[in-house]
């Protein structure tokens, strides 16, 4: 018999993510009161209402339910309404001299029977029992499945929602930029009419025009994907998606805790239902070595019964009430048996180290993003600043290019530099984001109804 694996240890987990001693979390919170903005609550109660792989899951549910019935059912006695008929041939050896000599005769007979037949089979060694419990658990694993869908379909609006803001400033910063660099084209064409600039210039500036102007179409172009992307995931067909404020005016929670690591195992989804499948395997294996034992069954049965169809109903003499008991044992299927053992022992395994991968992800997902967040809000306070000193940059290259103290390359190099500053403020604010949303789902948050 092979060995069931050891349950995992909660010892073995960290006390704490990353140092943090603070015991509650933004896990426990509910994400309509975890998110601020309408227009995002909106779009999360439509996708939990008409996203197509969450309704699907609501029917695997339907399906669990229906095997666990099924389990539960196979536990109890089965009644059958039955008609028999049987035809058969009895063997008389006629002896003492008969008219065939010592040669058998051949007797045709008929039974009929007509009644009810009760068939339970008595579950000694938990074999039912154990099928039953495997059936409960992967029920409700099932359950655990529709949450877990839940949970990271909230994430998922979320996210392409403040995907959306994000490339919505940097198609602001974009448009800004291009109305800077249109208005420094017009000023070196004028100095190139007055001899103060060539053509060479003139160029160079028009240049830098058409690729921030190329570049403003790619981030639509992006909008519009993503946009499509979220419509997709909402359920239903292309159509513009309603924004709130800027992202540069989207709160950040003050406090961001995780709460300790144990509680992961109470809160996440994926834990809950890896563990509940494991409770299943566990109980398939059970019921598989019962399977080795014989099976005792009762069948009682209750009718009318005569050897004349005519006569079938002359009560009360066609009246029958029986009862018989079987046992059965396995011999030939032995092989069958063995394999089918052999193989719940290796699904149960599988189910343990599946177990134990949740946990372990569960909890680097978590050290990942609590780091995530606060290293992103540093860069963020960092990239801002150095927008702001490349905005005044661009400023003092116009005028000192004006006055003859600085070469046109200057000014473009200023007017580029500036237009990526504001470009990789905007991705990080937008990092932060989708950083501080996926601690949320790692943290077992948004599953809640």
């Amino acid at each position: 018999m092979a060995e069931k694996p050891p349950l995992p240890s909660l010892s073995q987990m960290p006390a704490s993510f990353n140092g943090n001693t603070d015991t509650t979390s933004i896990g426990n919170i509910h994400w309509k009161d975890f998110f601020e903005d309408k227009h995002l609550l909106s779009l999360i109660d439509t996708a939990l209402k008409n996203n197509p792989d969450l309704l699907a899951a609501v029917q695997r549910i339907e399906v669990a339910r229906a095997d666990l019935a099924i389990a539960r059912g196979a536990m109890l006695p089965s009644v059958d309404a039955r008609f028999r008929s049987r035809s058969g041939n009895i063997y008389n050896n006629l002896l003492n001299g008969t008219i065939n000599g010592d040669r058998n005769t051949v007797t045709q007979t008929e039974n009929y029977f007509l009644g009810l037949q009760s068939t339970w089979e008595i579950d000694l060694w938990g074999k039912l029992k154990n099928r039953r419990k495997a059936a409960f658990a992967r029920f409700m694993a099932s359950e655990k499945g529709q949450q877990l869908l839940t949970t990271t379909l909230v994430a998922e609006v979320a996210q392409l929602y403040y995907d959306l803001l994000g490339l919505d400033n940097e198609l602001e910063a974009i448009e800004k930029n291009i109305a800077l660099q249109e208005n420094a084209l017009e000023i070196i064409k004028i100095q190139k009419i007055g001899g103060r600039a060539t053509e060479l210039a003139v160029q160079q500036f028009h240049a830098q025009l058409l690729r921030t102007r190329s570049l403003g179409l790619e981030k639509r172009q992006q909008i519009i994907e993503v946009e499509n992307q979220l419509n997709l995931v909402l359920g239903r067909y292309p159509q513009p998606i309603t924004r709130g404020e800027s992202i540069l005016l989207q709160h950040l929670p003050k406090v961001i805790s995780a709460g300790v690591p144990s509680d992961l195992l109470l809160r996440r989804p994926d834990i809950q239902q890896a563990e509940l499948e494991l409770l299943a395997a566990d109980a398939d294996v059970e019921s598989a070595r019962a399977a080795f034992l014989p099976s005792f069954t009762i069948t009682p049965y209750a009718g009318v019964h005569t050897r004349s169809l005519p006569a079938i109903f002359n009560t009360p003499e066609s009246l029958v009430l029986g009862f018989l008991g079987g046992i059965t044992a396995p011999i030939f299927m032995n092989g069958q048996i063995r394999a089918d053992f052999a193989r719940s022992s290796a699904i149960n395994k599988e189910a343990f180290y599946n177990y134990q991968k949740h946990i372990l992800t569960a909890y680097q997902e978590v050290a990942s993003n609590l780091q995530k967040v606060e290293n992103y809000k540093n860069v963020y306070a960092l990239r801002e600043e150095e927008a702001e000193v490349l905005t005044s940059a661009v400023s003092t290259s116009n005028d000192l290019f004006m006055a003859g103290y600085a070469s046109y390359l200057e000014v473009i190099t200023a007017q580029g530099s500036v237009l990526e500053a504001e470009l990789s403020k905007a991705n990080t604010r937008k990092e932060i984001f989708l950083a501080l949303i996926d601690l949320y789902r790692s943290l077992g948050g948004g599953w809640q109804q």
